[in-house]
């Protein structure tokens, strides 16, 4: 019995870290985009029971994304020095095991959506693609990271369907904020791997970038804040989330000190780091629609 139970402790324990819900900052780093489409779209009221969908939601894909993309790495990640204990490199759980677990987590997600409009039901299917097909874009995308940043932000165009039943220019323009956004922080990530990912052959922004990559980082967060500053004029946004996006300049900025010397532990610090720039973000965007209707 005891064996049994340590058995069984130690599955769920490989299916913890093959989901990564033991590193939550993928979670974060999509699920602060849609909490923009939230409040954005709902004018900052949305309703307890739509938020809990689109939080819970953004759990279980950001489970099956990391499943899939660690049985599409499979071959590749016992060659990285920072992956070459993840699950299915060392054993505990089989591919067809970890593919069951994505369809598990997905079709979850999906039943989660059934209260919402049948556009969210339609626009799930783009989604469940855009999660499921990331991991081969660095196959032969020399800048998978912009595919990232359309799937980390999907949920942008899905809140604004939950709520308005259509997807107005502004929630594009949100999800290309998101992918700049991504470009810079993921190419922070992506640094830290450059060299075993130009030995076992694997396209990331660091390695397209080359020297220029602290520029383009750089410059990508400024794009990316630059049209968050034209999302909060379609909006009639107020000072304070223009403060908002000031704190979340001073956090990039930051970034630059770490980044600048091209340190792979300072690069993941930096990249750790964009959850609190997201969340300055949506603090701005939350506490300006709560002020103004008080």
């Amino acid at each position: 019995m005891t064996l049994s139970f340590a058995g069984l402790t130690a599955r769920l324990d490989a299916y913890e870290k093959l989901m990564r819900l033991d590193k939550p900052i993928g979670i974060l780093l999509l699920l602060w985009p849609t909490l923009w489409g939230l409040w954005a779209a709902s004018g900052g009221l949305p309703t307890p029971l739509v938020v809990w969908i689109f939080v819970l939601g953004t759990v279980l894909m950001r489970s099956a994304g990391c499943v899939i993309n660690d049985w599409a790495d499979r071959d590749f990640d016992g060659e990285v020095a920072r992956t070459r204990n993840r699950p299915l490199v060392t054993g505990p759980v089989k591919p067809t095991e970890a593919l069951l677990l994505a369809a598990v987590l997905a079709i979850c997600a999906f039943l989660l959506i059934l209260p919402l409009h049948k556009m969210v039901w339609a626009m799930s299917v783009p989604a469940v693609l855009l999660a499921a097909s990331y991991p081969f874009t660095k196959r032969f995308l020399a800048i998978p990271q912009a595919y990232l940043g359309v799937a980390f932000g999907f949920g942008i165009p899905m809140a604004f369907a939950a709520f308005d039943y259509s997807v107005p220019p502004l929630a594009w323009l949100m999800l290309l904020a998101n992918v700049f956004w991504a470009i810079a922080y993921d190419t922070e990530y992506a640094m830290v791997d450059r060299a075993d990912d130009l030995r076992i052959g694997i396209r990331t922004s660091a390695i397209t970038f080359g020297r220029y990559d602290v520029f383009a980082i750089m410059l990508s967060y400024a794009i990316a804040l630059g049209l968050l500053v034209l999302v909060g004029v379609m909006l009639g946004r107020g000072a304070i989330y223009y403060a908002g996006l000031v704190v979340a300049a001073c956090i990039a900025a930051w970034h630059y000190t770490l980044i600048r010397n091209r340190d792979p532990q300072q690069c993941f610090k930096a990249f750790l780091h964009n959850n609190w720039l997201g969340a300055a973000v949506f603090a701005g965007l939350a506490l300006d629609y709560l002020l103004k209707k008080h």
